[in-house]
């Protein structure tokens, strides 16, 4: 057993031997920025300033070697190997908020494109569910394996969560909502049960700040964008927002009616959908390219702004390196949530 020392706040936790840094701290009740927690999209990126950890298996993209030899380290593979201190941003999450393994019921699969699929799973009535708009949930599946998805909805009394899914070829939960045998012999169907545990993840909207808000989606990274934005309404919280949503096919926005919509709930609401690949027959008339470029072509200096980016992790990185290096994006004012498919783990 080792120990492990965030700073700044000097806060310090053991860790078991073979124990994830990440992991030791969420079961100390110390929440760290963190996502798909499998060294796929960086987001539990922190410092080491003391000590030496092994640093697991994880993805190059997540963690380069340049940043290794600036001691940088996920904190999501990282295992002390003695006892280690590192610097990190511990948040504040209230105790409601921490994560449970719970029954649910497939209520309804709504598939609204030939790959793309909005699941609603009722929870059961007497479990208080309580999450923040932005957060993801694990379905556990046999064999100690789960998946990820975004919660695209705001809380509600009736224990209702969405989940927009994507088919994965071959993967074990989507192959049988869209009509593929399974290895798994997962079957989501409607009435069925399942298990979930949540809420994870620190994907969600920081309240106490007066910047302008830009939400940056690229597929069904649109659904826990959603989730805040229409939270936001709820509340009535007014900002300045700007919704960028970058797809492949005009097709793909499958949810532009819904958004359309919030204008009229959000007083400065401004949605700009981007098209990578619309072909002639699309007819398609708007803005085409990375969906963080016509963000780039739209905004000359982003200092007073607050970034949300979802979806891709090739879309979410290269965002971070384009809006903090060109356009004076300040890097604590990026919040992020990369989806990995099923070889990665996540969504």
């Amino acid at each position: 057993m080792k120990t492990v020392m965030i700073n700044p706040g000097s806060v310090s936790f053991e860790v078991n031997d073979g124990e994830t840094i990440l992991s030791a701290a969420l079961k100390n009740g110390l929440v760290v920025p963190y996502g798909c927690k499998d060294g796929a999209c960086g987001s539990c990126k922190a410092k080491i300033t003391a000590g030496e950890i092994d640093y697991g298996t994880y993805q190059k993209r997540a963690l380069s070697e340049f940043e290794k030899k600036t001691q940088s380290i996920l904190l999501c593979t990282a295992k002390p190997i003695t006892d280690v201190t590192i610097t990190a941003n511990l948040l504040s999450v209230a105790k409601e908020y921490q994560p449970k393994k719970l029954p649910c019921r497939v209520e309804n699969v709504k598939k609204v494109t030939d790959d793309i699929a909005i699941i609603y799973l009722r929870l059961p009535a007497n479990q208080k569910f309580s999450f923040l708009p932005g957060q993801y949930v694990d379905i556990l599946l046999e064999g100690d394996k789960r998946r990820s998805y975004s919660m695209a909805n705001a809380p509600r009394e009736d224990n209702l969560i969405e989940l927009h899914v994507k088919h994965n070829p071959g993967g074990l939960f989507t192959d049988s909502i869209f009509g593929f045998q399974s290895e798994s012999k997962v079957e989501i169907k409607e009435k069925k049960i399942l298990r979930l545990e949540g809420p994870l993840g620190t994907f969600y909207f920081r309240k106490n700040s007066d910047k302008n808000i830009i939400f940056l989606a690229s597929g069904t990274g649109i659904g826990p964008i959603k989730a805040i934005i229409e939270n936001l309404a709820l509340e009535n919280l007014q900002y300045n927002i700007w919704l960028y949503w970058g797809v492949r096919k005009p097709k793909d926005l499958y949810l532009s009616d819904n958004i359309k919509s919030w204008s009229k709930k959000i007083t400065n609401f401004a949605y700009i959908p981007v098209v990578s690949e619309a072909s002639v027959e699309d007819n398609w008339k708007g803005r085409t390219g990375f969906v963080h470029h016509a963000l780039m072509e739209d905004h000359n200096s982003l200092v007073n702004y607050n970034v949300y980016a979802c979806g891709s992790p090739l879309m979410v990185n290269a965002a971070f390196d384009d809006l903090t290096k060109k356009l004076n994006l300040a890097e604590k004012n990026f919040f992020s949530d990369a989806f990995t498919v099923a070889a990665d783990v996540k969504k």
